[in-house]
């Protein structure tokens, strides 16, 4: 598995590029603090610079984002023990339709992966 792939979220997003991971992987408190400002404002709940730590959301004892901690996709891969979505046989189901309508350029990358496989 290439280091891309294995940095990509089982929703396609890229966590070697989230702003929470690069701050953990810092170990900067003052980028902590920004990222806790402008997601606050971004996602309308309060965050703390405490609240910015992640190690990426395939971690299995690492720091976890508190919302990739409830993700019900991250859970539903998990329990299904797949690579990503795109290696789901239920791939574009209803749980990560929400990701998709936030983030659309995650189903571009699962199905830049799924036409991989």
């Amino acid at each position: 598995m290439n280091q891309k792939m294995s940095m990509t979220a089982y929703c396609g997003l890229y966590c070697a590029e989230c702003i929470t991971y690069l701050a953990t992987q810092k170990d900067d408190d003052q980028e902590r603090e920004k990222v806790a400002q402008q997601w606050s404002k971004e996602f309308n709940v309060p965050l703390k610079a405490s609240d910015i730590n992640c190690d990426d959301c395939k971690t299995k004892n690492g720091r976890l984002f508190g919302f990739c901690q409830m993700c019900e996709v991250r859970a539903c891969a998990n329990e299904k023990k797949v690579e990503t979505c795109a290696h789901c046989d239920d791939f574009e189901c209803h749980k990560i339709q929400g990701i998709f309508k936030l983030v659309p350029y995650a189903r571009d990358a699962l199905e830049k992966v799924k036409a991989t496989l």
